[in-house]
């Protein structure tokens, strides 16, 4: 491009820019960010409005960025080569969708859910009876090893034998969504996610389970994700492998309407990072290592011995494998899987069957549920039971995860090196597992008490500047007694650290310490050892680095990650609310206010208790004395259950937002609609996971006020403001994906309308950013992060964190 083209193209960016921050003229060497006082949300639209002009070439959010002034945006693209622009990928159109298809996939659905339930059922009260004939606790004890044993392994081998049977062998195939087909798929894989052997990731046990399902994987090779793969035969993990948790390989892949299934392959040795995603056709050479926050798309392979980072991975000299190896014989798993059996099948389900049976059998109100069921002394005792259930619930569980993980604590020593599937592997998993259990986090969440917690819990965060808003509802990690975090820093929901380090045969902890007044937002993984120090904003899906200096008083945004502004003028336009007399005032009302949003939380809960306490009651009153009737009656108060889950949480939803949709907002912290926004957070809403793939589910999102086209196939999706967010007809949402019309950075909260246009793909592990829309047919690759204001023409496949159209190499 030459050099009146280049100017050209700089007076042509200008005049777009000017009609974006409305203003008359653009100084070609104004920074977008401290001159023109531009945030990501105007660069966006001005992105946008550039790729519609066919005279200028495309630019990306990266590109805006890295080049920061007309002058250098327009020089940077005129050194693009002339096989470098932008491509138009078509996406692939999905077909009409057949409302009698849907319709009637919903409906065998529904049977293969009211078989499941009525089994559950009868198997259960036929066992009950037969353990409640034990004599004495001997009897007892020895009746409830035998049954709890043989329903354990019964849910274990139920998933088995129902995919040899509805499937046979899993190969490259493609059907239409709401098929029978579809039916056959669906049913397996809802299957394996109520197995019980889910909770055994980590475990050889899990790696054995896999290849009775027909995967291939080689000796010791270990699995953290739980994350079940479910065309099991086509995966293939060769010997020595590490699969870290949240790591998505599920070896099919929806899109445009059709279920594709399709082979993921890695060879010996092969290392795979945290929130990570493995689509279908990817493969990874002996000794390959893909870090955190990456995937490989479809098609993609690591050569050999090749170390690879970044959404869409690319190559890199960074090794994310940095705990060297440690003796772990084949004995040592044997054992260790053994013993985790023998403790199931020993303790802990006879623990739950007897326990049921010992409750039923002592509290009066159950034992006599069938004489008061129609009274006020009936419901007055299922109240008093509910509420001494609930508030031993909240009482010993919290001792237990602040007191049980202390004792643990002496056994792991930081930096030490230790071998797999031992003494100290089972004390990292207790700890890791006790505290992380969710309910209090998310009580304590999004307030100034969950700082507190936290502290209990072992985070060291120094000297704490109180925010009212310090850590979300989701905070994980691997061990809490080495995790820092510095004063001032806040942190967004779906936060990972990453304190333990993992090899074939090893594993270590370390400190992970994240800076004093930092931003992280969603979903980030934070290793240990991240090159992050103060005032940094880590942007929502950043891979944190772990080579280079010390990044300081700078922002980070994508995979791999690039700097960015730490802030800009529309961010800070609320700053004088966060300091002085002011923030007293104003943190002191949204504590008053978070604690009665704490105190709903827990009336909430209960309610919920109590009324499944009385479902319980009808169940055990149906059941007595009618033998097989009873037990299909108990499978129905499951259904039951489900539906009154459901029905209620949706209401107390609609309830608290007073039955209006929300409106989009740009207000601080210390407002009292963003209080009443994070009570909105707190409603329950895991159980709908029940509904993943079916057309119930969209049922649930329209009474939730999201505005739902017909035939939405959702297999595992996440909408944070339902109201807010608009789906066409015949989408499809990958697993694991999310819509996200909200974003806080600092004291500054912001919300838009999210609109996805029809026959649009969210592919597994997208994240889709506020104010954005997707045309007609759009899709968005695995582990995209679809930034704030971008607009996606329709029929465009974009990928890659930040998302952007692809260009030719």
């Amino acid at each position: 491009m030459g050099g009146n083209q280049g100017a050209g193209t700089e007076s042509v960016l200008a005049e777009v820019l000017a009609g974006v921050v409305r203003r008359e003229h653009i100084p070609v060497d104004s920074h977008f960010f401290d001159d023109l006082g531009a945030n990501s949300l105007v660069m966006a639209h001005f992105c946008a409005r550039v790729r519609k002009r066919p005279d200028l070439p495309s630019v990306s959010m990266r590109d805006v960025y890295g080049h920061p002034t007309i002058r250098r945006l327009a020089a940077a693209l005129a050194e693009t080569p002339a096989g470098g622009a932008t491509v138009a990928v078509a996406a692939e159109r999905p077909e009409p969708g057949s409302t009698a298809r849907y319709v009637l996939c919903g409906t065998l659905q529904l049977a293969v859910f009211a078989v499941y339930c009525l089994l559950a059922g009868t198997v259960t009260a036929r066992g009950y009876a037969w353990v409640s004939a034990g004599d004495g606790v001997a009897g007892l004890y020895s009746r409830s090893v035998v049954f709890g044993g043989a329903l354990f392994v019964g849910a274990c081998v139920l998933p088995v034998g129902a995919k040899w049977v509805l499937v046979g062998r899993w190969k490259k195939a493609e059907f239409p969504v709401w098929s029978l087909a579809y039916v056959r798929f669906w049913t397996v894989r809802a299957l394996l996610h109520a197995s019980p052997m889910v909770l055994f990731a980590g475990n050889p046990l899990y790696v054995l389970y896999l290849r009775a399902l027909g995967a291939r994987i080689g000796a010791g090779v270990t699995i953290l994700s739980r994350s079940v793969p479910v065309c099991t035969d086509l995966l293939t993990v060769g010997a020595g492998s590490v699969i870290r948790k949240d790591c998505h390989f599920l070896c099919y892949q929806a899109r445009a309407g059709r279920i594709r299934t399709g082979p993921v392959t890695l060879g010996s040795g092969v290392h795979v990072g945290e929130q990570t995603v493995l689509d279908i056709g990817t493969s990874m050479g002996d000794g390959a290592r893909l870090g955190h926050s990456s995937a490989l798309y479809g098609g993609l392979a690591v050569p050999a011995g090749q170390r690879w980072h970044g959404s869409p991975a690319q190559p890199t000299d960074v090794d994310h494998v940095r705990v060297p190896p440690a003796p772990c014989s084949t004995a040592r798993r044997c054992a260790y899987a053994l013993a985790a059996l023998l403790q199931t099948l020993l303790l802990y389900v006879p623990l739950a069957v007897g326990g049921a049976h010992l409750l039923i059998t002592l509290v009066p109100a159950l034992d006599k549920a069938s004489q008061d069921l129609s009274t006020a002394r009936f419901l007055a005792e299922a109240l008093a039971l509910s509420l001494a259930l609930f508030a031993a619930y909240v009482v010993l569980g919290l001792a237990a995860v602040t007191l049980l993980p202390r004792l643990l604590k002496p056994f792991l020593r930081p930096d030490r090196v230790y071998p797999l599937y031992g003494f100290h592997y089972s004390v990292q998993r207790a700890v890791a597992r006790l505290t992380n259990i969710r309910f209090f986090k998310w009580l304590c969440g999004d307030s100034s008490y969950i700082v507190p917690y936290l502290r209990t819990l072992g985070y060291d965060l120094s000297q704490v500047e109180q925010t009212g808003s310090n850590f979300g509802t989701e905070v994980r990690h691997e061990t809490p007694y080495l995790v820092t975090v510095g004063s001032g820093t806040m942190v967004a929901d779906g936060l990972s650290i990453v304190n333990a380090d993992f090899s074939g045969t090893s594993f270590r902890v370390s400190r992970a310490t994240i800076g004093p007044r930092n931003f992280l937002g969603n979903h980030i993984a934070y290793p240990a050892g991240g090159r992050t120090g103060d005032n940094c904003l880590l942007a929502t899906k950043v891979m944190v680095p772990l080579d280079g200096e010390v990044r300081e008083n700078v922002g980070l945004l994508g995979s791999p990650c690039f700097e960015i502004p730490r802030s800009v003028e529309r961010d800070s336009r609320f700053d004088h609310l966060r300091e002085g007399d002011e923030l007293r005032r104003r943190l002191a009302a949204k504590n008053r206010y978070n604690l009665g949003s704490m105190g709903l939380f827990l009336f909430v809960r209960w309610l919920h208790w109590f009324a499944l306490t009385v479902l319980g009651f009808v169940a055990v009153d149906l059941h007595d004395g009618r033998g097989t009737v009873g037990g299909l009656l108990i499978g129905a108060t499951l259904i039951v259950g489900l539906v009154f889950t459901v029905g209620y949480y949706v209401l107390v939803e609609r309830l608290i937002g007073r039955f209006r949709a929300l409106r989009p907002q740009l207000c601080s912290i210390y407002e009292p609609y963003f209080w009443w926004h994070e009570r909105l957070w707190k409603v329950p809403d895991r159980h709908l996971v029940v509904l993943n793939g079916t057309p119930f589910k969209n049922v649930v999102w329209r009474l939730l006020g999201v505005r739902l086209g017909r035939r939405v196939f959702d297999d595992g999706c996440v909408i944070t403001e339902r109201t807010l967010t608009a789906i066409g007809d015949d989408c499809t949402l990958a697993a694991h994906t999310k819509v996200q019309a909200h974003s806080q950075e600092d004291g500054t909260f912001k919300s838009e309308h999210i609109t996805i246009g029809a026959g649009c793909t969210l592919q597994v592990g997208a994240l889709v950013h506020y104010g954005v829309a997707m045309g007609d047919g759009a899709v968005l690759a695995p582990d995209s992060f679809l930034m704030k204001g971008e607009e996606m023409p329709p029929g465009a496949y974009w990928g890659g964190n930040p998302a952007v159209a692809p260009r030719h190499a």
